[in-house]
């Protein structure tokens, strides 16, 4: 990549049900990720964190009847809607943005920022469908949600939320799904996005899963942007991650997809942004999740082995 990377980090927890992925950004910086985009070649910057209240100082059920049992959306919106103009901010300055949660709610402002000014493809690495919204989700937690939020389904649209980017459906793929509740099955099915799950990764290989699911999101778009959840491994690969669920990827098929990005980024020099979510160092084994997450990211700039 020819670009700087600017690294930003969100440590935001209010779209989990557990405390402590907030300290990603800082578990993931500690575990070496300039270093290692370093050996990947990239020069990068870090442009610290944004700042995110406590949640201990907020109240998660301060929300309108209208949003359903959602928490902590009004706070989501406020640091989502920053991160939004941060991102599209630092890819008119003709640099990359990098973002790093925080829970996955935080690709609403990712996604929103990279598609201003552009029609946007995204590949979703990740074990759940996210497009959940406050009327559906059986938990109220918004990092089930940031799918259906950006394409404004349901109480999402009522909100008319300022990060909320109409992207087409048959711009997003999914890699990797294993988690997917009876309503996220349908929407999925129903719509026009594609759905590579785990048992098509087990027939055809990573290889060829990514290679597809790259050919739909760089399809008539201007960019593409990657969302990697850390819970798209599997729990013995990646344990530091709030929502684990067995059958993950393995460290090795996670590498070779981000690396069959990175070759064809640089063929057609389609990346616009990434963000890297889910790390909990809570949950982690002498921070093995956050080593995983930068090693990963590095693969998706360029990184081999020789």
């Amino acid at each position: 990549m020819d670009r700087t990377v600017r690294i930003v980090g969100v440590p935001m927890d209010y779209g989990a049900d557990r405390r402590g992925v907030d300290m990603g950004p800082s578990a993931i910086r500690y575990a070496g990720l300039a270093n290692e985009l370093e050996r990947a070649g990239v020069e990068s910057v870090d442009d610290g964190d944004l700042d995110v209240p406590r949640a201990e100082e907020r109240d998660p059920d301060a929300t309108q009847p209208a949003r359903g049992n959602a928490k902590y959306l009004g706070e989501i919106e406020e640091v989502c809607t920053r991160l939004r103009d941060r991102v599209a901010e630092t890819i008119d300055a003709g640099e990359f943005p990098l973002v790093l949660g925080g829970d996955h709610s935080i690709a609403i402002g990712s996604v929103a920022g990279s598609a201003e000014g552009a029609t946007l493809g995204a590949i979703w690495f990740d074990a759940h469908a996210d497009l959940n919204t406050p009327e559906t989700s059986p938990t109220g937690n918004v990092h089930g949600m940031p799918l259906g939020a950006i394409l404004g389904r349901g109480a999402f649209e009522a909100m008319d939320w300022p990060v909320a980017p109409r992207i087409r459906e048959a711009s997003i793929a999914y890699v990797g799904l294993r988690s997917i509740d009876e309503y996220e099955r349908e929407l999925v099915r129903e719509s026009e996005m594609t759905a590579f799950t785990m048992s098509d990764i087990d027939e055809r290989g990573i290889a060829a899963v990514v290679e597809d699911a790259l050919d739909v999101a760089t399809a008539g778009t201007d960019g593409v942007h990657v969302s990697l959840d850390l819970d798209w491994l599997d729990p013995k690969a990646a344990p530091g991650v709030g929502t684990p669920v067995r059958g993950g990827v393995t460290y090795r098929e996670a590498h070779a997809a981000l690396e069959a990005v990175s070759r064809r980024d640089a063929e057609e020099g389609f990346l616009r942004s990434m963000d890297v979510v889910e790390v909990n160092p809570i949950l982690d084994e002498a921070n093995e999740t956050a080593t995983l997450a930068a090693d990963l990211t590095a693969s998706a700039f360029g990184k081999r082995i020789l």
